[in-house]
């Protein structure tokens, strides 16, 4: 087993103890809505604090019902991971642009493709007078 899948499968192993941990110990039993969100939690405990507290302001939407604002955190969230996603993946195509560009920039590598060793041949880019790689010529030009 390699270091990259040692360290894979402990940082798994990690998720799922943090993931069933809660529910094995029973951790929230004792409240009416074991898991809800910070926010029920603080309205709560303002609410014990100063039972006369207004609120300053009122939500511009408020969903019908529990599960469609269950459904609208996860597209949000659905939208967040798409968005970090493609910045990595934009970030990794052009890390791995550049180390191509400098590759064929400092001079061409062995191919190990029998078709691209053959002498003469239009993809073996080997830069010889008769070949489409060679000296700024195109195959209709002579």
């Amino acid at each position: 087993m390699s270091r990259n899948a040692k360290i894979n499968f402990l940082l798994v192993l990690v998720v799922v103890v943090l993931a069933v941990l809660p529910l094995a110990f029973g951790l929230g039993d004792h409240k009416e809505e074991p898991f809800a969100g910070a926010d029920a939690e603080a309205e709560t405990a303002i609410t014990e604090i100063a039972p006369d507290y207004e609120p300053w302001f009122s939500p511009l939407y408020e969903p019908p019902s529990g599960e469609v604002e269950s459904a609208l955190f996860a597209l949000q969230a659905a939208i967040g991971a798409g968005v970090v996603a493609y910045y990595f993946g934009v970030h990794r195509g052009r890390r791995q642009g550049a180390a191509r560009a400098a590759a064929d920039a400092s001079g061409p590598a062995e191919s190990t493709d029998p078709e691209a060793a053959e002498p003469g041949s239009e993809a073996s880019g080997s830069g010889e007078p008769g070949s489409a790689a060679g000296a700024g010529t195109t195959a209709g030009s002579a």
